[in-house]
């Protein structure tokens, strides 16, 4: 999503709130902020859920409704892409403790 600009760090605190509260949804497995390096005011969410029906249900509910509520007076423009894992490969870090 792109912010308005000069919003990033209420944006970032902001959505740190909200992905605390996510965390908690029974499905959801995890989830990551990212912000652009070479684009100004552009951010990634990446999130991973148990399943599509897990998701829908949580994309559904009045919870959702009240995060997009708050991070919505900094967003500029957006779109959720849904996507499937292929693969995951751990990193050497992950080889040599895990």
């Amino acid at each position: 999503m792109e912010i308005f600009p000069g919003l990033g760090p209420g944006f970032e605190a902001t959505w740190l709130e909200v992905g605390r509260a996510i965390a908690r949804e029974p499905a959801n497995l995890g989830q990551m902020l990212v912000r652009a390096v070479e684009e100004e005011d552009v951010y990634y969410v990446v999130t991973d859920w148990t399943d599509e029906p897990g998701f829908r249900a949580f994309e559904r509910s009045q919870a959702h409704i009240g995060h997009r509520l708050r991070i919505g007076p900094f967003r500029r423009r957006g779109e959720m892409v849904l996507t499937q894992g292929v693969f995951e490969l751990p990193g050497r870090e992950a080889r040599a403790t895990g």
